[in-house]
This record gives structure tokens, C-alpha cells and sequence, in this order.
């Protein structure tokens, strides 16, 4: 059996509707910046829905990096844990529109839920194609990243910059 890791880092999203993959290009502009400990793994989760359901046991915690479609000005970052996150997810779907919550609802069936915080930002472009965020999500960056930074240190785990950021 593979040894848990502490901490699995989540990025969620579409990279193709631009604000909309913003917990990915997060997570990979964060690892460009810095190194993360052994028990600490990061993931790309994109929108593969229901893959990710093989995360939830190899983890004792986790941290999803995503996007919230709430009625707030863009770039607002919110921070949930997943109490908190249930109110604002959508009920259960069927097994053909499967989104971040279904998963969830698998997960918790099964009895693997690990304890999950929520970064989730606002985005202001996510209806339309395009590979690249707005300026206004890409200047938000600096402040997810200092977000995150507290809660790995809240964790006691520390992380080493990357010299050649």
C-alpha cells in the first residue's frame, strides 16, 4: 500500500475558457516558484471529474485552488472548507455532466474524504475560449500564492523558493 501523503494541492479548471482554468495556471505558476516537500503533492486536476476520485484516499488533507461563480466583483478570493464550500455546490448530476461536487459526493460515500480547504476565486471570463486569464486574475496570483503559503505554514509545512523564478 502507498504511504498517504499529508497534503494534496488540487488545481481545478478549464484552461480553454480562460479565468476558468485559473486553479491550474495557479498551481503551475506556484511550482515554478517553489518547491514543495515530500509529503506535499500537487496536482493538475483540470476538469477530469471522476479520475479524481483516486486522490481522495492518498491524501490525510487537501487543498483545491479553484474558481467560484459567485455575484462578487472579479478576483474576490474566498477561503471555505468544505462544510462551508457545501453550500455554495451544486446538487449531485447525472453520470454524463459530472463536475467538482459529484466527485465530493462519491468521495464521501466511500468514506475517503479527506479534510479539504477551498481557495476559490471569482473570475471574470469563463464563458468564452481562450488559453490565456484575464490581467485582472493573472495580477491575483501574488495573492493566492500568499494565501496558500499560510495555509501550508498553518500545516507546518514550508516550502523552498525555486532560485530561477
Amino acid at each position: 500500500m502507498t504511504e498517504k501523503k499529508k497534503l494534496i494541492i488540487l488545481g481545478l479548471g478549464n484552461i480553454i475558457t480562460k479565468d476558468e482554468g485559473f486553479g491550474v495556471h495557479f498551481l503551475r505558476w506556484f511550482l515554478e516558484r517553489h518547491r514543495l516537500p515530500e509529503e506535499v503533492e500537487a496536482i493538475d486536476g483540470g476538469t477530469l471529474g471522476y479520475v479524481l476520485l483516486g486522490l481522495f484516499d492518498r491524501c490525510e488533507r487537501m487543498i483545491v485552488i479553484d474558481t467560484i461563480k459567485l455575484p462578487d466583483p472579479p478576483g474576490s478570493i474566498y477561503r471555505f472548507t468544505h462544510e462551508e464550500m457545501s453550500r455554495y455546490l451544486p446538487p449531485p448530476t447525472t453520470a454524463h455532466e459530472v463536475s467538482f461536487s459529484d466527485v465530493l459526493c462519491k468521495a464521501e460515500m466511500m468514506g475517503d474524504l479527506p479534510e479539504i480547504v477551498f481557495l476559490c476565486i471569482v473570475p471574470r471570463e469563463w464563458r468564452d475560449m481562450g488559453l490565456e486569464m484575464t490581467e485582472e486574475m493573472t495580477e491575483r496570483l501574488p495573492v493566492m500564492e500568499r494565501l496558500l503559503l499560510m495555509e501550508l505554514e498553518a500545516l507546518g509545512i514550508r516550502t523552498e523558493p525555486v532560485h530561477d523564478a
